[in-house]
This record gives structure tokens, C-alpha cells and sequence, in this order.
């Protein structure tokens, strides 16, 4: 596997592997996911127009 070292390498990754991921600039879809108790269900559609998310992804093990 390549290791991507910036946005043009990334988009042509993705034209190339993922046509129908967001592309740069797109709105991020909707999803939801559960709080950190995994009991409430929280959609990112929630905070539109109300203040910046964050997404912060990896393994924190």
C-alpha cells in the first residue's frame, strides 16, 4: 500500500478506488453514531448550523 502524502495525491486516489465518496468541497453525508455510553443516538445533521464537529478517528489502544 502507498503512502498518500497530500490532497491532490488524495483526490486522485479516490477518483481512482471510491467514485462515490464526497469529494473535496461536498457536504459530509449524514450519519449517525451513539454517545461515548453508547446510548443515545446522535447525527451529525444535529449540529448543522450550529457550531464546528470535529471527527477525529484512530486507535487509541
Amino acid at each position: 500500500m502507498d503512502t498518500i502524502h497530500n490532497r491532490q495525491e488524495a483526490s486522485s486516489w479516490q477518483k481512482r478506488h471510491n467514485t462515490l465518496a464526497p469529494k473535496v468541497g461536498d457536504l459530509a453525508p449524514d450519519f449517525t453514531l451513539s454517545d461515548i455510553r453508547g446510548e443515545n443516538p446522535i447525527r451529525l445533521s444535529d449540529f448543522q448550523g450550529k457550531k464546528p464537529v470535529a471527527l477525529i478517528f484512530g486507535s487509541f489502544t
